[in-house]
């Protein structure tokens, strides 16, 4: 196996013309200088140098090898310079994928401060649920994926998006985000603090995601009754719309809702609370990646605030 350093001892032999030459040249001792050429001799398998009294001179194995020789140490050198400038966060990439009301309120904030900090790093965004984004984390076309899970959503429960199915990734908390319930601006709830989800039980319903859909229906069936879905869609504004238009009611995450002018909508507490946890998931060997952890830092932080 040809090592670099081999091969920037044979190229100092050759440009100096001896082993002392290129031993000062280098740095190193002349006994070390003859020590590697000999390995590399034996890595080559034919001899790359002929001694000639006091001068040395290349075989033509060995000046091929030291004409690739300076493209190989050019391209290694740059190589170098470009980990060198990853790991430092001068350069690199992350490509992130976010839930849509993740991308409208916690996304701007945490890309913001990384452009601020590190100029030199490029983020790459694109929209998806869980369990998508989930997926295209694994497939490997995402580095980042915020994500979220209601409480039932636990190991046990199994789900598609659960704890069980994140074992094998990094989850990074950002933050815990309660539903509040939506009506129009003259139902007879409308400026109620709180509301419990049996006195909705009559109401058209307008549902969102299709995970949020299941949600909703499984916190309905645990209030006691089965929602009448009239409208479903996961578009969060058209949602807001709809209630506004006085089509029925809904339930969305505080982020949603602070993501949407919520116009001709009263917003209320639902009781007993319903909540998710938002998280940002990668994969470990991803999270070593300096510009990897440095997004996930800006995201807790965007999420503090």
């Amino acid at each position: 196996m040809i090592e670099a350093r081999h091969l920037r001892i044979l190229r100092a032999v050759a440009g100096t013309g001896s082993f002392s030459a290129a031993a000062r040249e280098l740095g190193c001792t002349q006994p070390a200088v003859s020590q590697q050429m000999k390995a590399l001799e034996q890595s080559a398998g034919t001899p790359l140098l002929v001694r000639t009294g006091r001068e040395m001179r290349l075989t033509q194995a060995g000046e091929a090898l030291v004409r690739h020789a300076a493209g190989i140490l050019a391209g290694l050198t740059a190589a170098e310079e470009e980990v060198a400038a990853i790991a430092g966060l001068r350069a690199g990439r992350v490509r992130l994928v976010s839930f849509p009301s993740g991308s409208s309120t916690l996304v701007p904030t945490a890309l913001a401060a990384m452009r601020a900090a590190h100029p030199g790093t490029r983020i790459s965004l694109v929209e998806a649920e869980p369990p998508r984004s989930v997926e295209m984390l694994r497939e490997g076309d995402c580095d980042v994926a915020l994500a979220f899970r209601y409480g039932a959503d636990g190991p046990a429960a199994g789900s598609a998006g659960g704890a069980a199915e994140w074992e094998d990734l990094v989850v990074t908390p950002l933050l815990t985000d309660r539903l509040v319930g939506l009506v129009p601006e003259g139902h007879r709830l409308a400026g109620a603090e709180r509301v419990g989800m049996a006195e909705l039980a009559d109401e058209p319903w307008i549902a969102g995601c299709p995970r949020c859909r299941r949600h909703l229906v499984e916190v309905c069936e645990g209030a006691g009754f089965t929602p009448r879905i009239d409208f479903a869609t996961d578009d969060y504004p058209a949602v807001v719309g709809l209630v506004g238009a006085g089509l029925g009611v809904a339930v969305l995450p505080e982020l949603a809702v602070e993501s949407v002018r919520a116009k001709g909508v009263s917003t209320l507490a639902v009781e007993p609370a319903v909540e998710r946890e938002v998280v940002a998931l990668t994969l470990p060997d991803l999270a070593r990646v300096p510009a990897v952890a440095a997004t996930l830092g800006e995201l807790v932080r965007a999420a503090a605030r």
